[in-house]
């Protein structure tokens, strides 16, 4: 986590300057405090023992993921031709397709504790985790897009604290609505109509890259897929059951098709 962090921070620097920094520091910031809001909101998990913890509850390499994450989505986004109101969709559904491969290998090596045995929902994850991801990666990118980005001034150094402040709000809304509003009987089917009209919203705008890619919107989401795939290997937690591998191979496959059907159109001038 660190050394992504540091590796997006000397990218970001290169392309915005200091401000730019402060995006990423932000979404760092933003990580930690939404997870340790949303401890405290349902007491829904608890997290290992990490190196450095916040609170004694929240790890602060896991503030470093969102961050990380939420860069490296953004930019994907940013070289694609979407409108700007859609560019969060699309970095939410990158987001979401990391954590898809990612939690299930986490939770069985002791990094966060669902505490409903690894038989619940997704093979230990509550399906409400994933509407959770959406809207945490939604409300953040959207945030600063739209706060941020562009912004002289002040604003380019406020920006980002708004963006904090409105996005935690959203998500703890968010996660309210999934727990105490929607029956628990329809979570399920509410997150896969997140997912697939999501997909059919951004599929309906023919997105196309016009813009080469960045490489940390590459190697970000490379190296969460590949480490999980490994570690998960390395460990055996992929294969009880078996089904666990072919669910992470999976994820990668759709990651790999989704990043380089966008570089063929683009190489081809499609």
């Amino acid at each position: 986590m660190y050394s992504l962090l540091t590796y997006s921070l000397l990218h970001v620097y290169r392309r915005r300057g200091w401000p730019g920094v402060w995006q990423v520091v932000a979404g760092v910031l933003f990580g930690v405090l939404l997870e340790w809001a949303t401890i405290q909101q349902f007491h829904a998990y608890h997290y290992g023992r990490f190196v450095i913890m916040v609170a004694d509850e929240v790890p602060l390499a896991i503030g470093v993921g969102w961050g990380v994450i939420i860069y490296a989505a953004r930019l994907f986004a940013e070289a694609t031709s979407l409108p700007g109101w859609a560019r969060p969709f699309l970095a939410a559904l990158l987001a979401l397709g990391i954590d898809l491969s990612m939690d299930v290998v986490a939770i069985r090596l002791g990094m966060w504790d669902w505490g409903q045995g690894l038989a619940f929902h997704y093979f230990g994850v509550p399906w409400p985790n994933f509407w959770a991801w959406f809207w945490v990666v939604f409300f953040f990118s959207s945030g600063l897009w739209w706060l941020a980005d562009g912004k002289q001034g002040p604003g380019q150094w406020l920006g980002p604290l708004a963006a904090i402040v409105l996005s935690v709000a959203g998500v703890l809304l968010t996660n309210y609505i999934i727990v105490y509003i929607i029956p628990w009987a329809w979570t399920l089917a509410t997150v896969v109509l997140l997912f697939l009209g999501t997909w059919v919203l951004i599929l309906s705008l023919r997105p196309r890259l016009i813009h080469p890619l960045p490489a940390p919107a590459r190697w970000t989401p490379a190296l969460f897929h590949g480490y999980f795939l490994l570690v998960g290997l390395f460990s055996g937690v992929l294969l009880h059951p078996p089904l666990l591998l072919g669910l992470a191979l999976c994820w990668l496959g759709l990651w790999w098709w989704a990043e380089h059907s966008l570089i063929t159109q683009r190489d081809s001038g499609l």
